[in-house]
């Protein structure tokens, strides 16, 4: 198996992680790196297939592993990709075609199916912008940080922080990181994300 990181804050915390988490599961890693914004993977994706590496887990964005999952299918490669939350989003699809079908991904549970998110998919849509990603997330955080703003009746910043305060969202740690159980595992499958049950 390989792991592969942009070399990015963000990329290479993400797949330390899950490197760690397969040595300690016993699993053979090869660590590979590319750089943010690399257009090219061929070499790459031919040292892959050289070492026999059939799976690869990749901490990165969007576009860069849209562009190897392409790649990756035009090369005729047997590689199954799998990702973080960045390729919950339609422009991954939009690089990759059906090149993308059985990318995995995590992410955490999509909002878009909860009720209470009703009016703001909708509202979303009528605006011709799409509720994925974070999107909904983001809504809800604008609201929160609004509502304070009305609660305490100004701008200054310490008072909005109190008033988020008073009404404790229990959703997050002592860190401020969400608590809210797991993130889920999805697949992109003929231009739609559809959470993978068993796995």
């Amino acid at each position: 198996m390989a792991v592969l990181d942009d070399k990015g804050t963000a990329g290479r915390g993400i797949v330390d992680v899950v490197e760690a988490r397969l040595h300690r599961l016993g699993r053979q890693v090869s660590r590979q790196s590319y750089v943010a914004g690399e257009r090219g993977f061929r070499a790459l994706l031919s040292r892959m297939e050289k070492d026999r590496l059939r799976v690869a887990y990749i901490g990165g964005y969007h576009t860069e592993v849209g562009l190897l999952v392409r790649q990756a299918a035009e090369a005729k490669a047997d590689l199954t990709v799998m990702a973080n939350d960045p390729l919950m989003t339609s422009e991954f699809w939009a690089i990759t075609g059906s090149a993308g079908n059985g990318t995995l991904f995590t992410f955490m549970p999509n909002p878009a199916g909860n009720a209470n998110a009703a009016s703001a998919v909708a509202g979303l849509k009528a605006s011709g912008l799409p509720g994925e990603g974070y999107t909904l997330y983001a809504c809800a955080a604008v609201q929160a940080w609004a509502e304070a703003v009305n609660r305490s009746g100004s701008f200054n910043a310490d008072r909005v922080a109190s008033a988020l305060r008073s009404r404790p969202i229990d959703r997050f740690d002592k860190r401020r990181d969400n608590s809210a159980s797991g993130f889920l595992v999805y697949r992109w499958r003929d231009g739609h994300v559809e959470r993978v049950k068993k796995y």
